[in-house]
């Protein structure tokens, strides 16, 4: 019998994992002698902090990031061929959404391995949740180009399709551009665009406001959201 390639979210900030991740995850935890990482440190730290019941260093790790080529995850999987289960973590939120976990699943379904996926917290959906945007249709756009004239092109474009298909654009940016990039959207985008900034999901220090972008202008001087992990949402 063939074991399974189980998808493992991991908490996006609350400190208690048990707050942002079922009970029922944390035991399937201990199926797995092997797991497919995005960053070996904190991995090791997650299943730690998890209660993970076998010797860390006796359990087998493959890294798995944007730099990791089709070649490499060859072998990633052979494992579950001799009946063994596989976890896929996420660095932080739901394994293969914004995630380069896509890759080993993608393979998965081409050997014809079940997939399991798991609940856990998405800071995209959770900022959806809360920004009080159109739920019905949505898009995640990933990040927006660095260059300014670039990313000013590309904010009016997500602007565009926003009203006419009255679609939610989502989207994310580097940590440390973030302000960069709320400034670029309070200039950018017409005066009574909504755009709803979430920020510290699920931590104490949770920030989500929706407002339109003309009154960001004097708003984003009272918030600093310099290395703080954040959604970006424009909508109606």
């Amino acid at each position: 019998m063939k074991g399974k390639l189980i998808l493992f979210p991991v908490p996006i900030g609350a400190e208690e994992i048990t707050s942002s991740l079922p009970a029922q995850n944390i035991e399937l935890l201990a199926s797995c002698r092997t797991f497919i990482v995005e960053e070996l440190r904190s991995a090791r730290r997650f299943l730690k902090k998890a209660g993970y019941p076998h010797a860390i260093d006796d359990t087998t790790f493959y890294t798995l990031n944007e730099h990791t080529t089709h070649e490499e995850i060859g072998n990633y999987l052979d494992a579950i061929d001799k009946g063994e289960n596989i976890g896929l973590l996420s660095e932080a939120g739901l394994p293969c959404v914004a995630d380069p976990g896509a890759m080993i699943t993608r393979v998965a379904q081409r050997r014809g391995i079940e997939v399991v996926p798991l609940v856990g917290p998405s800071s995209l959906m959770l900022a959806l949740m809360a920004s009080g945007f159109n739920g019905q249709s949505f898009a995640f756009v990933g990040y927006l180009p660095v260059d300014k004239s670039k990313r000013a092109a590309a904010i009016r474009h997500l602007e565009e399709r926003l009203h006419r298909e009255h679609q939610t654009q989502i989207f994310i940016e580097a940590p440390y551009r973030n302000n960069q990039m709320l400034e670029a959207l309070s200039t950018v985008l017409q005066a009574d665009t909504l755009v709803c900034v979430a920020c510290d999901l699920t931590l104490p220090t949770q920030y989500i406001r929706t407002l339109p972008s003309g009154k960001w202008k004097t708003e984003r001087e009272k918030i600093d959201l310099h290395k703080r992990n954040t959604v970006f949402l424009i909508g109606e």
